[in-house]
């Protein structure tokens, strides 16, 4: 197998369950036994024939049960991206390059030589040193942003304060006046959030990553799909190494991995590939971005019946008819879309813990769903991704990069027409450097480590209210990375134009807090945006941090 060039990646089991193959048994067993629980101790001594036959059978839920935890490094955010977070059942924390400084020369090299790996190095130098350039020309952009916000928000509580009053504002502490020093960390992260726009996605990160049996041996059998087989490959191998030395067992019934020409999105390229060029590439992309019209995310779909789907689920709940025969035991749709999305109501949403799944009413929410189509970049949907339950189809991304720049500018960015023409073509240059690997002969899969995290990815995003009010909750709030911020706005301000009385009640922590009578009213302590969100109408809501 190749290897990379740079440091290998590292996998280390970190725990694991300490006999995962008689669990294993010792589950299946237990779900036909008239005696109560089948420990490990006393499963059948044929076990090794019986876990075989559970598995060829299909009965798979008895690998879930034991997990594996990770420690991985030397991977790219590449390979998280399009393999590790591309699925729902995994648990990751991972290094945040939004708080964290990238270090220079720590990203990927793949296997090339000669003028190709001259042409990549350089180009991925020159991105690493436009980040450090975009961090300190945006700093004084955002220093300035920063201290009006926070001096607006002083001189308020302040006022407050003077007149004596039990002002929401008083609940909170002023971050930034602690120390100068604190001042400057804080901008110093703004700033960097933004310039790693420019940083290619070969860059290595080092995360956590625990995941269950069953997933594991998902990853092992589809590790050579795009777009980052060699990597997949190469971590995959190393993390079945790991649980074959804690669990040898394993061997019993692990597959071997399918070629990539047994995946069928290869198998359509191949049979196509005549008709598939630059032209059909270039026309899907204006064809997409022109039925955005215009927005971040578009609302494409959803239930003709929303609301009232959702309504008559509240009143299966709690056993209520929908007809009226007494008024006072009428409980009309708006009432429990009320009741149930109305935090003044539903105390549940002022709970630090996402209760959502657990509660009997709130999961009336689930029979509600709603369709984007959205254009965000690379680094903006490696934050989208983790909303696990709002399921997206990302792409074969080599089928969406052509010769030209296709890249998302941060609001920041805009601010400063010089600081702007400067990523502008720091993007040129990175795109020149990927199609002189393309003409050097250079795969897609490896020319395409030097894409800046700024790509424009395209897709479509489905969810269910459950799990969408969680993730607006989660990403209006505004120390949310402001692109995914911008997006989730766009799509509850279209789900406020179909469904307005559920559109209404899609709100960040601090105001369903506040409509909940919990206090403090922001629950991110020292990390307050200094904006009184929860003061503020959807419409009204603007960010440049």
């Amino acid at each position: 197998m190749e290897q990379f060039i740079s440091p290998a990646p590292i996998v280390k089991l970190e725990k694991a369950f300490s006999t995962p193959f008689k669990n294993l048994v010792a589950t299946a067993q237990t779900c036909y036994s008239g005696k109560g629980i089948i420990d490990e101790d006393n499963i059948t001594e044929d076990y090794k024939k019986l876990a075989k036959d559970i598995y060829k059978a299909g009965h798979h839920t008895t690998l879930q049960h034991a997990h594996f935890q990770f420690a991985i490094s030397n991977v790219s955010r590449q390979f998280v991206w399009s393999f590790l977070h591309s699925h729902p059942f995994y648990n990751s924390e991972q290094v945040s390059q939004r708080y964290v400084a990238i270090r220079p020369g720590n990203f990927l090299i793949p296997p090339l030589k000669g003028e190709a790996l001259a042409v990549y190095e350089k180009t991925a130098a020159l991105q690493m040193q436009a980040y450090y350039r975009l961090t300190e020309g945006l700093y004084p952009i955002v220093k300035a942003e920063y201290l009006r916000r926070f001096r607006a928000y002083e001189m308020n509580r302040m006022r407050a304060k003077r007149r004596g009053r039990n002002s929401d504002l008083l609940q909170i502490e002023l971050p930034i006046y602690k120390s100068a020093k604190k001042l400057e960390r804080e901008v110093t992260k703004k700033a960097q959030e933004v310039a790693r726009y420019v940083i290619p996605v070969a860059a290595f990160t080092y995360l956590y990553h625990t995941v269950n049996v069953l997933t594991i041996f998902r990853y092992y059998r589809l590790c050579n799909q795009y777009d980052a087989p060699l990597e997949q490959r190469i971590v995959v191998g190393k993390i079945i190494q790991e649980i074959l030395r804690a669990e040898p067992l394993y061997k019993a019934i692990l597959e071997e991995p399918l070629d990539m020409e047994a995946t069928p999105e290869y198998r359509f390229f191949v049979s196509h590939e005549p008709v598939l060029g630059p032209r059909i590439q270039k026309r899907f992309l204006k064809e997409f971005d022109a039925s955005l019209g215009g927005r971040v995310s578009k609302l494409v779909d959803y239930k003709q019946n929303n609301e009232a789907t959702v309504a008559q689920s509240v009143r299966e709940v709690l056993g209520l008819p929908s007809s009226r025969y007494r008024d006072k035991r009428r409980l009309s749709d708006n009432q429990a879309l009320r009741l149930v999305l109305d935090p003044s109501q539903n105390r549940l949403y002022g709970e630090t813990l996402n209760l959502a799944t657990l509660s009997k009413l709130t999961r009336a929410l689930s029979h509600a769903t709603y369709t984007f189509r959205k254009k965000i970049s690379h680094t903006a949907d490696s934050q989208d991704q983790r909303h696990r339950m709002t399921p997206a189809t990302r792409p074969c991304l080599h089928r969406h990069i052509t010769d030209e720049p296709d890249y998302i500018t941060p609001e920041l960015i805009r601010q400063d027409g010089k600081v702007e023409r400067f990523y502008r073509e720091t993007m040129d240059q990175a795109w020149d450097g990927i199609n002189r690997l393309k003409a050097l002969g250079v795969s897609d899969e490896f020319a395409m480590y030097l894409l800046p995290n700024a790509a424009a990815i395209r897709f479509t995003e489905s969810g269910d209210l459950l799990n969408l009010r969680h993730k607006y909750a989660m990403r209006l709030c505004y120390n949310a990375q402001e692109e995914i911020w911008r997006a989730s706005l766009d799509e509850v301000m279209q789900i406020c134009e179909v469904n307005p009385t559920t559109g209404k009640y899609l709100l960040p922590p601090c105001t369903s807090r506040d409509m909940a009578d919990v206090r403090p009213v922001c629950p991110e302590g020292e990390r307050f945006c200094g904006v009184k969100v929860w003061r503020l109408r959807l419409r009204d809501y603007k960010r440049v941090i």
